[in-house]
């Protein structure tokens, strides 16, 4: 038991059905590959009951609440190190581990930057919880699994506790799923962008790429409203992954926090050494006639604009993959590449590279968060402009929702498409890269394009659309 982990193949359901059974069990976490894909959205996950937490905020990390005075990342990588295991490489990839999300601010900790519009909004912290208990849905193969590791215990303890996680585990996997209750309808959207305000916001960082600060930048608007008495988080997100099915979608709470994610797009993927990252730029809504659709999607494969501002982004990929990588091992193997979605098409690249010797997940995230697909280019100085144009801090949003086991393995997508439920507020954020062919009618619509499904979403029963096929 000193180096593995106990499992279990149960008989095969779908990932949502365990998923009603398990909600109500403290630290729910739910990365869900709504979409499936048989290599990007071929797995999902759900862990239950945490055995501890790991946050940071404002450089301090804590562990159960204790501070743990080593920065953030050193603090996760000697947490990681007590628990390490060697996972089955022929089951599905995550065994046990943390399941957490990264705010967007935490990159401005990495960048050794400070603005005081961070400190308008409480900020949200770098969570994480430890799952010794993960249930594991194998898409492609239909198969499920349970694996317990027995942590925190250690000896033969470990190994008593593990089988009885997995005992207990079945046993909650029996019970009936919760009756669904009518959803009451989120309404009142307001935005912190007028139409004015946000042409105003283009303008500004196209005078910016003008005067050769940078050569893009992503704005985004955040759509906020109250949410109603008898509102269901779980259900809520049930509605998201039927109207916005995506490959790394995502449930879970952070603290006094509740995310809810329909993302797309893949910031950072490591197996073994193996490192990948597919970063979104360029993107057209979908039409409802399946010849129109098929033109916009073609018309973006061949935009001049949106091909360029996605190339600018893979550079900056590769030069921060390159931080962490085995020189020369950095790689596109696919350049603007397209993918489509219930709402959008989006141009897709691939860069790969192999970690270098020494170095683990915790280089690579401090390598490459936030994505270089929300920022712009050159990152750092794109960030800075983005926080004296949006005054507001991010939190979540273009932060990361992700898994990092036990023994290494890791995937973190992007939070985009992904809603905040805090103190009876919901929050949609939407934004686009920017650039100097950039339009600023045609991007203001963009944002509409891509916070539509979260805000259908929200909608009451009878408002909801058929996602396109």
């Amino acid at each position: 038991m000193k180096d593995s982990v106990l499992s279990i193949e149960i008989d095969w359901r779908e990932p949502l059905d365990a998923a009603t059974r398990l909600a109500d069990r403290p630290g729910f976490a739910f990365l869900d590959s709504a979409l499936f894909h048989p290599e990007l959205g071929r797995y999902s996950f759900i862990g239950i009951e945490p055995f501890g937490i790991f946050t940071a905020a404002l450089g301090l990390a804590t562990w159960n609440g204790v501070p743990l005075w080593l920065p953030p990342l050193p603090a996760l990588r000697d947490l990681l190190a007590r628990f390490a295991f060697d996972a089955d490489p022929g089951l599905p990839p995550f065994q046990g581990g943390a399941i957490g999300a990264i705010p967007y601010e935490f990159g401005w900790e990495l960048d050794g930057l400070c603005s005081p519009n961070h400190r308008i909004e409480q900020q949200e912290p770098f969570y994480l919880g430890f799952y010794d208990l993960v249930f594991a849905f194998d898409q492609l193969r239909r198969r499920a699994f349970i694996f317990a590791s027995g942590f925190p215990a250690e000896g033969e303890a470990r190994h008593a506790r593990a089988a009885a996680r997995l005992d207990h585990a079945l046993c909650l996997l029996d019970r009936s799923p919760a009756d669904g209750a009518p959803q009451p309808a989120v309404s009142d959207w307001t935005s912190n962008f007028t139409r004015a305000a946000y042409r105003a916001a283009i303008e500004r960082v196209q005078a910016h790429i003008f005067r050769g600060d940078i050569y893009q930048a992503n704005i985004a608007q955040r759509f906020s409203a109250d949410l109603p008495e008898g509102f269901s988080p779980f259900a809520f997100y049930a509605r998201l992954r039927a109207t916005n099915p995506a490959p790394f979608a995502a449930y879970l709470t952070c603290g006094d926090a509740v995310i809810a994610s329909s993302s797309p797009e893949l910031l950072l993927r490591k197996r073994s050494a193996a490192v990948e990252t597919r970063p979104i730029k360029g993107t057209s809504a979908r039409a409802a006639h399946p010849v129109e659709d098929l033109w916009r999607a073609e018309v973006l494969a061949q935009s001049e604009k949106d091909r360029a501002e996605n190339i600018m982004i893979v550079d900056l990929l590769r030069n921060d993959l390159s931080r962490a990588c085995r020189p020369f091992s950095v790689e596109v193997p696919l350049l603007c590449g397209r993918e489509s979605y219930a709402n959008v098409h989006h141009l897709v690249s691939v860069v790969t590279g192999e970690l270098a010797a020494g170095k683990d997940a915790t280089d690579l995230i401090a390598a490459a968060f936030p994505g270089g697909s929300i920022t712009g280019a050159p990152k750092r100085r794109s960030m800075e402009i983005i926080d004296s144009i949006e005054q507001v801090p991010r939190g979540y949003y273009c932060g990361s929702i992700f898994y990092l086991g036990f023994d290494g393995t890791m995937d973190m997508n992007i939070a985009i498409r992904t809603a905040v439920l805090k103190a009876g507020r919901a929050s949609v954020h939407a934004g686009g890269g920017i650039t100097c062919l950039s339009d600023w009618a045609d991007e203001y619509a963009e944002t509409e394009a891509k916070a539509q499904r979260l805000l259908d979403a929200f909608a009451c029963d009878e408002e909801l659309e058929e996602v396109p096929q």
